[in-house]
């Protein structure tokens, strides 16, 4: 699948943090799902001693699985593309900058999460620095760099943008993020992307990063997983939908992870609160392919209003994901629930131990009932509380107490 979007109409709001890296770090990795731009961001960054090779050209996949230690050796710099498919010129990387230490010798792209590979993990720890770079943010669609995250870890009220509301956000939840996606009008056009595109990643990348049996589950096992999007994971029942033990379905999905497919949201817990739940939730990266997988359209959102709940969770989630991969908040997600069914869909915390609670609610209107949730949050963590809030499909900010909000979804992408 090639791309002729014009993918660089739409800066990246990671490229400074690319840059940063290559001043100062040895290998710079840029790690994210196929078609989201990584291609177009490397070619940016292109200088004439610094050669582009991609392994998906198969002359020279052949030649880095063949001899990796000579492919790496007659390179003095080198971007080079999809790494993933020849893992073993990691190790030979690794050997030559260890005899050249140089910043910015090669700047690499990897459609899985390589670090979890078997064998990989270790072998250019302290010598690379990993950027992940996901479909485009709302942000970076409108060209702004938004600064939502750090805004709720200082506990101020974030600032809405331009307003998306009712069917106009629908229409961007279900063009989601990807290039390819967002440059067709039709959205049937959309939605053969999208078969197309998982069923390249199943047929072709899947094999570059595990040996999977049964590689006929895996569409059912994302049309299943789909189905039950932003929910908790309940791993038997998913192995028996699809006549799976429960180990082969955790590898399984585990796989669908590496390659940014899907992401599993942890419970947030304290060994002293004795009453939540230690489930993960599993949530699509992108709310456009989980729409087309689903087969959701706008028509179906404005007869079902129950399809639009996990969609919008989705959406939220994975705006907050990408505003992470930029922000110097670094938070890492979470979601919480308690025995008595109380839940905050998305906990964030940092570095500090510092929380912030986001609950999404698919209405215009928000209720204090709707922060049962986070002030169990608030009141369990104490000082360590930010700021909470419920992003709505509203147009204001309101207050509901000591860092407490109602907050616009259109904060997601503010200037």
């Amino acid at each position: 699948m090639t791309s002729s979007t014009p993918t660089d109409l739409y800066p990246r709001a990671v490229t400074s943090r690319v840059k940063t890296a290559l001043g100062d770090t040895p290998v710079v990795m840029i790690n994210g799902p196929r078609q989201c731009g990584k291609t177009t961001l490397v070619k940016s960054l292109s200088t004439d001693d610094r050669p582009y090779l991609t392994l998906d050209d198969d002359t020279t996949l052949a030649a880095a699985r063949t001899d990796p230690t000579s492919f790496v050796r007659d390179l003095d710099t080198a971007t080079i593309d999809e790494v993933q498919r020849a893992p073993e010129l990691l190790r030979a990387i690794k050997k030559s900058v260890d005899d050249d230490r140089r910043p910015g010798r090669f700047l690499l792209t990897g459609s899985a999460n390589v670090l979890t590979l078997p064998r990989v993990a270790d072998s250019l720890a302290g010598r690379m620095e990993v950027v992940t770079l996901l479909p485009l943010a709302q942000s970076e669609v409108r060209g702004t760099r938004c600064l939502f995250l750090e805004a709720a870890f200082a506990g101020r009220p974030p600032e809405p943008g331009p307003l998306l509301v009712g069917r106009d956000l629908v229409q961007a939840m279900i063009r989601g993020g990807y290039p390819e996606m967002l440059a067709r009008a039709d959205p049937r056009r959309r939605s053969a992307w999208a078969r197309d595109y998982v069923r390249a990643i199943v047929e072709r990348d899947v094999r570059d990063v595990a040996e999977i049996d049964k590689l006929a589950q895996m569409p059912p096992l994302l049309r299943a997983l789909a189905q039950h999007a932003g929910q908790l994971t309940n791993f038997a029942q998913l192995a028996g939908q699809l006549r799976l033990d429960d180990k082969t379905a955790r590898r399984y999905v585990g796989v669908l992870e590496q390659l940014f497919l899907v992401r599993r949201v942890e419970p947030w817990y304290r060994n002293e609160l004795k009453r939540l739940v230690k489930t993960p939730k599993l949530h699509f990266l992108d709310a456009g392919l989980l729409a087309a997988l689903l087969g959701v359209t706008p028509e179906h959102i404005a007869t079902d209003r129950a399809l639009l709940g996990p969609l919008l969770e989705t959406f939220v989630v994975a705006e907050v994901l990408k505003l992470a991969t930029w922000s110097e908040v670094e938070p890492r997600l979470h979601h919480y629930r308690d025995k008595d069914q109380d839940e905050v869909d998305l906990v964030l915390d940092d570095q500090a131990g510092s929380l912030v609670g986001i609950e999404v609610k698919a209405a215009a209107t928000v209720t204090a009932a709707d922060f049962k949730g986070i002030r169990k949050l608030a009141d369990a963590t104490g000082k360590a509380f930010r700021a909470g809030m419920v992003l709505y499909d509203g147009d204001r900010v309101v207050g509901f107490g000591e860092r407490l909000y109602a907050a616009p979804l259109s904060c997601l992408w503010a200037a």
